[in-house]
Formats: C-alpha cells, structure tokens, sequence
C-alpha cells in the first residue's frame, strides 16, 4: 500500500461509518480514493447536476450544503473534518438536490460507490449510518457519535421539512404473493402468473423462500431460447432470494435493491429465508412509496372535498410519525414535518368552511396558537385558535363578525371530525371572545400586558404562541408588533409572566423521585405536560419576549436563539433545549402507544435507563428557574 492511502486509511479509521470496518478493508477503499482540493467558493455539485460515481469525506475545511427556495440561499448543513456527504447516489437516482460548495481551502475524499458497496452490503452498521445519515442529513463526527451506534442526535436541527422524508417512510406492498415450488413447470407458472396478473412468484420449499421468478427471468432465459418453455422453475429462478423483515423502510428497499442488483425483495416473517413469506416488494412498490412524502399529502390535502379524506391524511401522518421515531429519525425533525402537514389540513378546513359560506366580507387572518402555534403538535390533542379580522365601520361590525364566527364554527367543526379535539378551556376561534376585530384585539391584549393582575382570568399564556394558518399576514403582523410593543419596559408584565412559568410543581422530590399523581384516574403516573414540558415552554416564551425578539414560536429555536443573544447563560439554554426534544420524544412515543395525547407517563413501563435518561432531561429546569428568578423582580405576584 502506498503512503498516501496509508494516510488516508488511518484518517478514515476514527469516522464512522469507516470505524465499524477494518484496517485492511480501509486499506483497500483507501486505494481507490480520489483526492480533490478544492478553493473557496469551488462547487462540488450543484442542485439538479446528474449524480456522480462517488461520496465524500471531508479531510479537511468545510463544505456548505445548500438549497434555494424563491432566490434565497439556505444552508442545510455544515459539513466538517470527518463529515461524509453527497449520499444521493446510494439512494436515488434523480439529480441532485442540494449544492456542495466549498467555505474554505478544503481538501475532499472521494470514495468510489462501487468500491463501497460490497463493505455496506455485509456489515449492518455501516448500512443503518448511510441510512440515518442520508434520511436526517446530520452531522456525524467522532464527536457526536453516542455509545451503542445511535447516530442521531435529537438535537440535530433540519431545516428542509419534506426534501427527504420519502426515505424513512413505510412501505405498501403485496401482502399476499402467488408462490409456488422449485419442481412446477415453467409454462405453467407462466400462465399463473399472467392469470394473476403479477410479474413475479415466490418459490418455496416448507413455506419458505428459496427462490423468486419474475418476468425478467422469463424474457432473459426462456424468450432467448437458453432453457425450454418444459423446463422446472428451480433451473431459471433467481436465487436465493433477497429478503427483509416487515417494517423495512423505503430507503432500505431502495438500497438492498440497489447493492443486490434485483428488482424484488421477499418479506419474510423474521427477515432471513428461514421463515414464512409475508409477502412481497416491487420496484413499483418503491416508485409508489416516493409518492407519498410530504409534499404530495399536501397536494392531496389542497385537493380534499370531505372531512374524512382530511382525516385519512392526518391517520397516515401518524403512521409517518411513529415509523419515523421507530426509524430513530430526530424529533425537531419530524416535528417539522408534522407542522407541515397539520398547518395544511387546517388551512384546508378553513378554505372548505369558506366555499359554504361564501366569500368573506372583510380581510382576516386564522391563528393557531398554543401547541401548533409553536409548530410543536405531533400528536392528535385538542385545537386552539384565534380569529382576527380588519377593522369595520359600527353599522358593518355586527354582520361580519357574525360572519366570522360561523365561519370559526364550520372550520372548528371540520377539524373535529379530523380528529382534533374541541379544546376544554374554549380557546377557538368559535368562541366570541376570540374571534374579534383588529382594534378588540388591540385592546385585549394592551389590557392583559399593562394590567395583567386585574384581567389574568381569561389570560393564558398560549395567546402569545401563534402561527398564521389562513389570511391576511399583515394582520398577524400588527399583533405581534403591540405584543412586543408592549413588552418594552413592562416589568409587571413579566412579574405576571414570570411567577406564571415558575408555579407549577417540581418533577423530582427533594431525594430525586419522580413526582408522581397520588390520585385519579392517572394516579402513579408523571404528567409530562405540565410537570417537565410546560416550564421549559413557559420559560422560553418568557425570556425572548424579555429581548424583544420577534419571529421565533418554537421552543426548541427559542432556546437555541437565547443561547446566542445571551452567550454568558448558553450552556444552560442549550440544555434546555435538548431538554424539550427529549421530554417531546418521551410524550410522544406514549401518545402513539396509547393512542393519546401522552401526557401521563407510565414510569413502570420504562426501562432503568429510559428512567434515567428522562431524570437527566428534568436537570435543566433548576438552572432555568433560579436564571429567571434573577432576570426578573417576581414579587408583586409571588
């Protein structure tokens, strides 16, 4: 071996997924490695280039993976010493979808797929790293990499929600495939599978695969004239068979198609050729997969007249959801996804309300507050809305507000049929307390903030998380400004806010037991919500009103955001919020089991470990309640 593959194997060794191979195995990649040197500013590949014959490792600099999206430039990921990336090719065979540029003098490894391939094809660990790390797009260094392989952070942060969901999604495929044995006839089992109208049979022996034949087989070795249409199926079936267990992910079809060089895999009930066929995956099955990412439920959604066409969309984003945590896919990101698709379908739920009704009489806009305010709602809870609409003269106001509430009525009506629940407390936009004009509005919220002790009974603090579902955007726009206008200097204010963020009771007991619900129908369970969640929540939404920094709703970004603009406190914002993407995982994981809103966990389900690791997500909260108790005089309402 010559020294500079040397070097670079010894480089490679400490990166995944090349520290799960050996020194010789390197050695050999390390041969057949192009070295590139790039100067700042020099493009690797670019959006929509056709794809290479390699991927890439970072030796040295650092590459800038970006998308544009209306003529603006958005950075996807930093890419740095060790990182790999430019994964397409394993995965696809469309163009690119992003661009590699170069943001510095960096010095790039390029790592032949076809030298790759036989390495990704027997060593397990390697394949999941190019699965996970093509599906979240994260970045892995030696550094990042947690002990037991799991390679994705939940702090990993993906600022693209649908490029590539399509990759972790489960797959629909024939659960019921035509099988035959090794000794039938070929003519025979031509003519079965045309009467089925498939292009492919399973061969068994004892109910298991040892082979499958499909048409290709057929044109290739009978058409051609090599073998007899009188021949036995076993001398031109392909095997062995290709196979996967049940839950297989679309990018892991895709690949073992791909490095197996067949156009079928064979579910089996264990995933090996040892057990009974469960059924059967085409590249068809793929192609049909790719067509239900985000982006096409959206189109759907647009395209949907009933409410139980909306409701089928939002059943298959659970499904999205829970194979995605399955999938260990990071949970900002699939909240991302989720906003997405939940922003969609109540924006439909308006537009429908709206073709009943028929055309507004004035401009407004839908809020979402709470939960998917803060494009946090994963699973199916309750909804909560304002309505907001322009100004009108007095002899107008009374028409269109009835207008809009039973505009509100409808859209509310809709998205409980979808699955959303009534909220408890009322906070809907069918309620006539929310849903008013742009100057009501203006005076509410100047009436809670300037004198938030005498109207604090209809004040909750989820009326400042908000999101535009529907609307006109200058209408949100102005209610953010007396929001934040009225935040500056406002010291009661955050008196009010401030003892409201601290009120609820401690997770953990003075000897570091979970507090658990001594009574009701919860009782020894942990209320997740407002134990763990909600301070954390609070908290966030507290210290960027207190900076006056507008744009932000989500917790996760907030916290992320206060650890820039008040570097001295970071090491306790960004625990913070890791804190909230664990604690968000741990609810929502309860909220699929049950079927629920997984606010109640029951800690007896959960393992040593997944106890210790909640512990650990609660031991920023103290830091974040004694930060709060210095930041702000919380007296007048203690």
């Amino acid at each position: 071996m010559n020294t500079i593959a040397e070097h670079i194997a010894d480089f490679l060794k400490d990166y995944p997924p090349f520290n799960n191979l050996t020194f010789q195995e390197l050695s050999h990649i390390a041969t057949n490695i192009r070295v590139l040197n790039l100067e700042k500013h020099d493009i690797l590949f670019q959006n929509n280039d056709t794809l290479h014959d390699s991927f890439y490792v970072v030796a040295s600099g650092i590459i800038n993976l970006t998308t544009v999206a209306d003529a603006e430039e958005t950075i996807i990921n930093k890419c740095h010493e060790g990182d790999i990336f430019g994964l397409r090719p394993f995965f696809a065979k469309n163009n690119y979808m992003m661009t590699a540029k170069a943001r510095e003098e960096s010095i790039i490894y390029a790592i032949p797929i076809a030298v790759f391939r036989p390495f990704v094809a027997n060593n397990s660990d390697v394949l999941n790293f190019l699965l996970e790390s093509f599906a979240t797009n994260s970045r892995h260094t030696k550094d990042s990499v947690s002990s037991g392989n799991k390679l994705i952070s939940d702090t990993s942060y993906y600022v693209d929600p649908q490029s590539e969901m399509q990759y972790i999604q489960s797959l629909n495929y024939n659960t019921s495939p035509l099988t035959t044995t090794a000794d039938q006839i070929v003519k025979d089992v031509a003519i079965l599978m045309t009467n089925s109208m498939v292009d492919n049979i399973v061969v068994c022996e004892n109910n298991n695969p040892i082979g499958i034949l499909t048409d290709a087989d057929l044109s290739s070795k009978i058409a051609t004239g090599r073998y007899p249409i009188t021949e036995t199926i076993d001398k031109i079936m392909s095997s062995p068979v290709v196979t996967v267990i049940e839950n297989v992910s679309l990018a892991e079809a895709q690949l073992l198609m791909l490095k197996n060089n067949v156009t079928h895999l064979c579910v089996t009930k264990d995933g090996t050729n040892k057990s009974v066929v469960k059924g059967i995956i085409s590249e068809h099955d793929l192609i049909v997969a790719q067509a239900s990412n985000p982006g096409v439920l959206i189109k759907e959604i647009k395209r949907s007249q009933l409410p139980k066409d909306l409701k089928n969309i939002r059943e298959r984003l659970s499904d999205l959801i829970q194979n995605s945590i399955q999938k260990n896919i990071p949970i900002s990101h699939i909240s991302n996804i989720a906003n997405e698709i939940n922003l969609a379908l109540i924006k439909r739920c308006v537009e429908l309300s709206i073709l009943d009704l028929g055309s507004p009489p004035a401009r407004f806009a839908w809020l979402s507050i709470g939960s998917q305010g803060r494009k946090e709602q994963l699973l199916l809870t309750d909804q909560d809305s304002i309505l907001i609409f322009e100004d009108v003269s007095a002899e107008k106001y009374r028409d269109v507000k009835d207008y809009f509430l039973r505009l509100a009525k409808r859209t509310t009506s809709l998205l409980e049929k979808i699955g959303y629940d009534f909220c408890p407390n009322g906070h809907m936009a069918s309620n006539m307390l929310w849903c008013k004009s742009l100057t009501d509005w203006t005076k509410q919220y100047n009436s809670w903030m300037n004198t938030p002790g005498e109207n604090s009974n209809d004040l909750s603090s989820i009326f400042f998380d908000y999101e535009i579902v529907f609307g006109e955007p200058k209408i949100e726009e102005a209610i953010e400004n007396v929001i934040f206008k009225n935040a500056i200097n406002n010291p009661l204010f955050f008196d009010f806010l401030g003892n409201d963020a601290l009120k609820k009771n401690s997770p953990l007991s003075f000897f570091k037991k979970f507090n658990v619900e001594e009574e009701g129908l919860y009782k020894s369970k942990f209320d997740i919500k407002t134990k763990a969640l909600m301070p954390l929540i609070d908290g966030a939404r507290l210290l960027i009103l207190s900076l006056n920094i507008k744009g932000i709703q989500n917790t996760y970004l907030r916290f992320k955001q206060l650890a820039i603009s008040d570097s001295k406190n970071a090491e306790i914002y960004l625990s913070c919020a890791e804190a909230f993407l664990t604690l968000s995982k741990f609810r929502t994981i309860e909220g699929l089991k049950n079927d629920d809103s997984g606010q109640y966990i029951n800690l007896k389900e959960l393992s040593k470990t997944d106890k210790e690791k909640l512990k650990n997500a609660l031991a920023p909260m103290r830091d974040l309640e004694e930060l709060i108790k210095s930041k702000f005089q919380l007296t007048q309402f203690s």
